[in-house]
């Protein structure tokens, strides 16, 4: 059994292999970001997505084990969170999904971080109890309140 992990950032393109107990492939790279420039538009971002993608994601695949998808789909998990730039990883996602007829699993960034930072850390049973996590990614900065989230992941909520 193993699953796929897509990520579609303002920063980075990324896409991951786990097999039920460690991550076996990561890949990433980082989108071109002018010298000088504080981030990308978005356009910008999913324009360099669309070309990057194929080149992360096609050496994690085919995968015969493959069970699920994962998918980060929005910067947050509050309401209204959005940014283009998960369109592209969510569209990809949904389409490898149907063609490999497994499930599609959506998650926030900040839930991505939450439990990437548990996973390195060694500490993924925190993920069944409540804990405070400090999220820092480009240019934010948050306390949360992270409760179990169970297969929707872990669920923050800023302090």
């Amino acid at each position: 059994m193993s699953t796929f992990g897509l990520d579609t950032s303002n920063y980075t393109t990324s896409a991951a292999r786990y097999d039920g107990s460690r991550v076996t492939d990561n890949r990433r790279r980082l989108l071109p970001v002018p010298e000088g420039a504080r981030g990308l538009r978005q356009s910008d971002a999913v324009f360099h997505h669309t070309r990057q993608l194929p080149d992360i994601a096609s050496p994690l695949l085919p995968d015969p084990e493959l069970s699920a998808i994962g998918v980060s789909v929005s910067p947050t998990g509050a309401e209204g969170s959005y940014m283009p730039c998960f369109l592209t990883g969510k569209g990809m996602a949904a389409v490898l999904g149907a063609a490999l007829n497994v499930p599609v699993y959506e998650f926030s960034h900040q839930q991505g971080h939450i439990a990437a930072a548990l996973y390195s850390g060694g500490r993924l049973e925190l993920l069944e109890e409540k804990f405070l996590a400090f999220h820092v990614s480009g240019g934010t900065t948050e306390a949360l309140l992270v409760s179990p989230g169970g297969s929707r992941g872990p669920k923050a909520v800023a302090v």
